[in-house]
């Protein structure tokens, strides 16, 4: 018997049969009786079930009548059905057969208006409350309550982000469950008893999570709101879109709803495969920056030294002077907020229009031994070939190397959380110090001193049922890609790369990369380069790796590359900010594709405005390899066209043809492409690095909500964002004379930060832990990097 047919006879015997209102129905073992009747289509009333939550029974809403358990014996009382498994042969009977349940429901919803308020017309939920619709479907047709309805105070402010109207609760503990359960921050809770019982949170400690804004959409009723929506839109007012989360690599699904041309708010999609029902505080608040007053609505040209606004004609011929200038002596940073299509765009555009490999996403530190292995072990492959996040939950074990899920990937967080609460999955972090997020988790902490990575991963313990995470910071760690790569070899381990933002994933695929072609093809390969003169009709393409993004930079300050085309990148995203801005100042030309003024705009030559992500259509690729489909939302600035469209009028204007236009033609051609079947490029062969910085080390990571551009515009959301602190261990502080509290500078170079000292238990010794990203002001200010010598004093510089 084939594998298959045992786990099908397996599953078959586990099933049991339930009556539900006289139909037969079979479930798995362990049912509850309200998913069994949706498994026919009954519709029980609910409000503190939910299908991702451990059941409670908080509301009584769900009851039914169980006149047989399946042994002949009946219930007394009607039985919640959300807490109720099924047995054998059980006989259950609900709304639709019942007298009995239907009473108790109507019962429990009469009870639950007694005080409950009647502003629907001014109740955010209204028009899509489950209270509203069940009342109407379930309920008394008229009350029989004559008296004084319970008042509080409103709203309270659990957070910057998420506001209670105490007197709406029905006391479902949706919010408090998924707060204990999910994220792991309990901060919210039902306090007091009877008729006095209310959500409740500490008066000096506000809900602080990164998912606060789930408890908001899971709210039965209006008692969470946005303070970000409250009082923006009715539900009837909206167009909603489903969309794929731009933030970051998890690839959430998410619906966005708009009115009158303007994003009002996103909920998080319904994607079992990836994100569930939830989605981060980011990916839910952070969508205003593109209406900010420095959004780009017209192309700007540089005249005596100043940038001025232009038609699309005139700013087209001076870019194409520009770049006929400098010939294939032009390098190409794309960033990270391309979709798959628009990536391609401009890695075809960097090969065919402008006859060169320099063409880099990675807009932050990063390697030769990086883009290898991203070459060996990341490009070109498939969902089903790579790690899932239904590997995570099936592993024995997790090791995360360079990667805080919580901060850089917050999907995967959650679903590790998930399976260490229900599979006692374990989890080791190889890092400074335990995180929040690994406290969370249980986390085994691996003590290691940033730049030594690749020595603690050659001593880890890891076996076939073992997954690795590995992020990008491991590119600041010289071996440690060398390093993995073994570990997996010989322990027959998974391993995964888990990128910071959305679209590195499939900037790799598309070929934006000096060393890659579209679909995971060596540049160095003849016959990968035949497949894409090909498939591109043209007769050679550049046979020689090119510059990497930081090569690329100091090669335009030097002047040795004569220009530059640059989406979506800022300056203090590199190692070195000061470095990055003097080489975009002193470069022969610039040009700039952007949605909003930036640093690098405001430095180039001509910038091309570009569509903002809701604007347009497209795909993201997520860490697994899996699709997300973006659809366009609406159109702000009519002027604007997407980056692809622009790269096809340039390559026009330049005496060829980019062959693509839209979005659907080049996710055609890159799927006609495929994925190159070939030989692999070689896998990295670096030692590991031969020491670290002298005395006090750099260790640092970006937390989810930083100062990074995306962020602008979102008051609350930037209001929850974690406090910039530098975190040292007690003994280092002690033998620095400093102590928990101290306000202490961090020096490195020419820069400095000022920042208040946390001691932190759990860190390792001799390093100084600081955030990646605060208010605009990166890493790239101190022109330094993890593993690398910071000096940290006392008081203020």
């Amino acid at each position: 018997m084939s594998v298959e047919a045992k786990a099908a006879e397996v599953a078959t015997s586990d099933l049991i049969s339930v009556f539900i209102d006289g139909t037969e129905v079979q479930v798995p073992k362990g049912t509850l009786a309200i998913r069994a009747a949706e498994m026919i289509g009954v519709d029980i009333p609910r409000f503190c079930d939910h299908p991702l939550l451990d059941p409670v029974g908080a509301c009584r809403q769900c009851m039914v009548e169980v006149p047989d358990m399946g042994n002949g014996r009946g219930m007394p009382k009607p039985q919640a059905s959300c807490t109720l498994e099924v047995a054998p042969n059980m006989q259950i009977k609900t709304q639709v057969s019942s007298p009995v349940a239907d009473k108790a429901q109507t019962g429990m919803l009469e009870l639950l208006l007694i005080n409950h308020p009647l502003d629907c017309p001014i109740c955010d939920k209204g028009g899509e409350c489950p209270l509203q619709n069940q009342a109407l479907s379930h309920g008394p047709a008229e009350s029989r309550y004559l008296g004084v309805k319970r008042t509080f105070p409103k709203p309270v402010a659990i957070s910057a982000q998420v506001l209670l109207d105490r007197e709406r609760c029905v006391l479902c503990a949706r919010c408090t469950r998924f707060s204990e359960q999910i994220s792991g921050d309990p901060f919210i809770a039902l306090v007091e008893r009877g008729a006095l019982q209310q959500v409740g949170f500490y008066e000096d400690k506000p809900y602080d999570s990164y998912f606060s804004g789930n408890v908001i959409q899971i709210c039965p009723v209006g008692a969470l709101t946005s303070a970000d929506y409250r009082f923006q839109a009715r539900p009837f007012d909206l167009v909603s879109t489903p969309v794929t989360c731009e933030i970051c690599a998890s690839g959430c699904q998410l619906r966005t709803d708009h009115r009158h041309y303007q994003v009002k708010r996103r909920l998080a999609g319904n994607a079992p495969e990836v994100n569930e029902e939830w989605n981060c505080d980011r990916g839910r608040f952070a969508f205003h920056s593109g209406r900010l007053a420095d959004r780009l609505t017209s192309p700007l040209v540089r005249d005596g030294g100043v940038l001025r606004p232009a038609s699309w004609p005139e700013a087209i011929d001076a870019a194409v002077a520009g770049l006929r200038r400098a010939g294939s002596s032009v390098g190409v940073l794309t960033g990270g907020r391309l979709t798959l299509e628009n990536a391609y765009g401009y890695a075809k555009f960097a090969r065919v229009v402008l006859g060169t490999n320099n063409v880099d996403f990675r807009s932050r530190p990063h390697s030769l031994e990086e883009g290898q292995f991203l070459a060996h072990a990341v490009a070109g492959r498939t969902v089903g070939e790579g790690v899932t996040y239904a590997d995570l939950e099936n592993a024995s074990q997790v090791i995360c190397v360079a990667f805080e899920p919580e901060e850089e990937s917050p999907i995967v967080f959650l679903r590790l959380r998930k399976a260490v609460r229900k599979k006692k999955l374990k989890v080791v972090t190889v890092a400074p110090f335990a995180s929040n997020g690994a406290e969370k988790l249980g986390a085994h902490l691996v003590p290691t001193v940033p730049g030594t990575e690749a020595e603690v991963v050659g001593k880890l313990d890891a076996d076939a049922d073992t997954v690795i995470l590995v992020g990008e910071r491991a590119a600041s760690s010289l071996g440690t890609f060398t390093a993995l790569l073994e570990l997996a070899g010989r322990s027959g381990a998974r391993l995964a790369w888990v990128p910071r933002r959305a679209g590195d994933r499939g900037a790799v695929e598309a070929g934006c990369l000096p060393n890659l072609l579209p679909g995971g093809r060596p540049v160095t390969d003849a016959s990968a380069r035949v497949d894409v003169q090909a498939a591109w009709a043209v007769p050679t393409l550049p046979t020689t790796p090119g510059l990497d993004a930081g090569a690329m930079l100091h090669a335009a300050g030097t002047g040795s590359l004569a220009a530059l085309v640059v989406a979506g990148v800022e300056p203090t995203d590199f190692a070195d900010a000061e470095a990055a801005r003097a080489s975009l100042e002193g470069a022969g030309f610039v040009l700039s594709l952007e949605t909003r003024l930036s640093e690098v705009a405001e430095r180039a030559d001509v910038v091309l405005p570009v569509d903002l992500i809701e604007e347009q259509s497209g795909t993201f690729v997520n860490w697994e390899h899996r699709e997300g489909r973006v659809n366009r939302v609406n159109r702000q600035a009519r002027s604007a066209m997407t980056d692809l469209r622009v790269l096809a009028m340039l390559a026009d204007a330049l005496g060829s043809d980019l062959g693509v236009r839209r979005a659907s033609g080049a996710k055609a051609e890159l799927t006609e492409l495929g994925v190159w079947e070939g030989e692999r490029a070689a896998a990295p062969a670096e030692a590991a690095a031969s020491g670290v910085g002298t005395g006090l080390v750099l260790g640092s990571w970006r937390l989810l909500i930083d100062g990074s551009a995306g962020n602008d515009g979102s008051e609350a959301l930037l209001a929850t964002a974690k406090r910039p602190v530098a975190r040292l261990s007690e003994a280092t502080a002690s033998g620095l004379g400093l102590a928990d509290g101290d306000q202490v500078t961090v020096a490195a170079g020419n820069g400095v930060w000022e920042l208040p000292l946390v001691v932190t238990p759990s860190m390792v010794d001799g390093v100084c832990w600081v955030p990646g990203n605060v208010a605009g002001v990166g890493l790239g200010e101190l022109a330094v990097t993890p593993g690398e010598s910071v000096q940290v004093n006392g008081g203020a510089a």
